[in-house]
């Protein structure tokens, strides 16, 4: 990949885009840790589990961009990242973290909380990065004040307008696929550009829509049991 190409630029923007979706389970980490400390060391456990967390990730990070190299892996990645994907859009999930009594216990529930929780990041980073340890190091350094500064607007923008999110899944659907269609053993099959582009676009809307249509089944079931219990009593 051409160092400022369109293609670089591209990659860049994919990986803000899933630094941006993905910070908010950051957000939720650091704030659920830190809520039992004063104010003036909230701001330091911030700030220092944020740090900790982006060292431990960008090691990961690397780790994966090389593994990526091995034969099978960019597939086996790519559908797993599918997955991460649809589960981006229909999981519903929990955030139980204990909140540290002392500064230093918050920040290590923040770091080791985040290295549970990273892998989805850690693997979309490293698609989108396309082998490129410069997209990985721009990715990680962008995140940063993502996740220390803004990740609580954009919780509050997720909250009102839902489709970041599915926006968000979309672009780690797409860059699975371009994962899947460079692994060297199907890479014969995607050889015609209508056969690459039309897998990457089905790949992409059947996340989409799948997982749009699962949320709303569990929303709807979410309204009804109200409904039944009232009726039952």
């Amino acid at each position: 990949m051409e160092l400022f190409s369109a293609e670089f630029f591209t990659a860049l923007l994919s990986i803000i885009i899933i630094d941006l979706v993905l910070a908010g389970d950051n957000a939720i980490v650091i704030g659920l840790a830190a809520r039992n400390l004063p104010k003036d060391q909230q701001k330091k456990v911030i700030i220092w589990g944020t740090v900790g967390a982006i060292v431990i990730r960008a090691v990961a990070t690397l780790a994966v961009v090389w593994l990526l190299k091995i034969p099978g892996l960019l597939l086996v990645g790519g559908i797993l990242l599918v997955w991460i994907a649809y589960k981006l859009l229909v999981d519903e999930k929990e955030h139980n973290v204990q909140s540290g009594n002392s500064m230093w216990a918050a920040i290590r529930t923040i770091i080791i909380a985040d290295a549970l929780m990273g892998l989805d990041n850690v693997l979309a980073v490293a698609g989108a990065a396309h082998g490129s340890f410069l997209l990985v190091v721009l990715g990680l350094l962008i995140s940063i004040p993502i996740v220390v500064w803004g990740s609580t607007i954009i919780l509050k923008f997720v909250d009102r307008y839902p489709i970041i999110i599915t926006f968000g899944a979309a672009v780690l659907a797409w860059t699975a696929t371009k994962m899947i269609v460079k692994e060297p053993f199907v890479a014969t099959y995607f050889a015609n550009p209508v056969i690459k582009y039309g897998f990457e676009i089905i790949v992409v809307a059947a996340v989409v829509i799948l997982g749009t249509m699962k949320k709303k089944k569990q929303i709807n079931h979410h309204e009804e049991q109200p409904i039944q219990k009232q009726h039952s009593s």
